[in-house]
């Protein structure tokens, strides 16, 4: 597939790269927030939409930001866009609003946005970065959806809000309380061992750390831009 087109950023960051099952980024909002499949949602999107947006604005900025001040710069952009979204789910989506709580202003901060940003849209043109910016926001709402609804399914027979399990069903309370998002997420990622998908647990020569020392990479955007200051 050839790179950098809408397709394979697509692909690329729902399969090959996905932020939380294959780079684990983000584990704070997605061990936090997914008790339910509608918050794992709600977190998705919002973050989703912030990275489409503030890839797109730094990629188009990227010629004229100095690149003393470039992170700064950055965290202003994704700022604007976390404050707009803010504004419009406590607006419209009151309830999801309120369940996420403080996570929704720690978009700012969460590695995804800044990792692709710093990656890939400063390095890279609009259009490419704005799909990346929407394969990764994609491929974080696909893991948080997942993880919630198994979380919500197992603690209280439902996903959703609509009855899975039988009555007879006993819930599992632990799982909808801050283990159980340990232990969801544990379990999917020794499925994916187990079946040699991609994962930062079993493909960690194809990751970077953030540490140049002894990697054996080549041709790293990090360790240049490293090399450079």
């Amino acid at each position: 597939m050839k790179e950098n087109t809408p397709l394979e950023r697509l692909y690329n960051g729902v399969i090959k790269e996905n932020p939380t099952f294959v780079l684990m980024l983000g584990m704070c909002p997605t061990l936090a927030v997914t008790t339910s499949a509608v918050n794992g949602v709600g977190m998705g999107l919002s973050t989703c939409a912030v990275l489409m947006m503030s890839n797109l604005i730094i990629s188009i900025l990227r010629k004229f930001i100095p690149e003393r001040v470039r992170m700064p710069a950055y965290i202003v952009v994704v700022a604007s866009f976390v404050t707009v979204v803010e504004l419009l789910m406590q607006a419209y989506v009151r309830s999801v609003y309120t369940s996420l709580g403080l996570y929704i202003p720690l978009i700012v901060v969460n590695c995804i946005i800044l990792g692709r940003a710093e990656s890939y849209a400063g390095k890279n043109p609009p259009l490419a970065s704005f799909f990346d910016g929407l394969g990764m926001g994609l491929g974080f709402t696909l893991a948080l959806t997942v993880i919630g609804a198994l979380r919500e399914l197992l603690g209280t027979g439902e996903i959703f809000g609509f009855r899975i399990m039988p009555e007879s069903f006993e819930p599992v309370s632990i799982m909808i309380m801050a283990p159980g998002a340990f232990f969801v997420l544990a379990i999917l990622t020794a499925l994916q061992n187990r079946f040699k998908a991609p994962s930062a647990t079993n493909r960690s020569d194809k990751f970077c750390s953030g540490s140049c020392s002894g990697c054996m990479q080549k041709n790293c955007g990090f360790r240049e831009r490293s090399d450079e200051e």
